[in-house]
């Protein structure tokens, strides 16, 4: 690792190299997509009579990001970050192997996939799981990376967010693996790595602002 650099940083930057360029489902398999907004944290202000309405499209700040989570059923999960989940199609295609039976939510976003996918759609004002139709799983995802933002990183917004996407996915697929196992799984993996992408040139961009 690169001295004088975060090593946490750096960590989900190994977790991250674990499904590079991985794609997953195939013939007979099941994937789910789903999308969630991060970042863009708008903090209101003390009086109540000057405070916004903070879930109008002209008092955001412009920041907030879509991670879309695609996750195969027995299998590991994938984030990606886009700035709305319409953006996200190509890398779906791409990621996810022709013939799996894909799942989504009711979001327009997700109609073009049905030229190249079987889709079971799930509407969630109907329920969560409808004749086999369901997120749950890329929504279980999302709950915990949401319990990480609110509980430990408290706001995740920026050209990192991806990394604790992805870490949250890592943690995700090995949550019922042993901590040593995960313990020499990530350092294994960063031993791997080559140098940072984050962080190579950090302090030369920061002396130069």
């Amino acid at each position: 690792m690169q001295d004088g650099v975060c090593a946490g940083a750096q960590l989900r930057e190994a977790m991250a190299s674990s499904t590079k360029a991985l794609r997953i489902g195939g013939e007979g398999r099941a994937a789910e997509i789903d999308g969630a907004y991060f970042g863009g944290h708008i903090r209101p202000e003390n009086l109540a009579a000057d405070r916004i309405d903070r879930r109008l499209a002209e008092n955001r700040s412009g920041k907030r990001q879509v991670v879309v989570a695609m996750r195969e059923r027995g299998g590991r999960t994938l984030a990606q970050v886009f700035a709305a989940e319409a953006h996200a199609v190509a890398a779906v295609r791409l990621r996810i192997v022709k013939g799996t039976t894909v799942h989504a939510d009711e979001s327009p976003a997700w109609n073009p996939l049905h030229a190249s996918f079987a889709m079971q759609r799930i509407n969630h004002q109907e329920g969560y799981s409808i004749d086999g139709a369901c997120t749950n799983g890329a929504e279980s995802y999302f709950s915990r990376l949401r319990r990480g933002e609110l509980g430990h990183h408290h706001h995740i917004a920026g050209p990192y967010l991806v990394r604790y996407a992805q870490e949250a996915a890592w943690r995700e697929d090995l949550r019922r693996v042993s901590n040593g196992e995960q313990v020499y799984g990530v350092v294994g993996l960063a031993m791997r790595c080559k140098p940072s992408v984050d962080f190579c040139g950090y302090w030369q961009r920061a002396q130069a602002a």
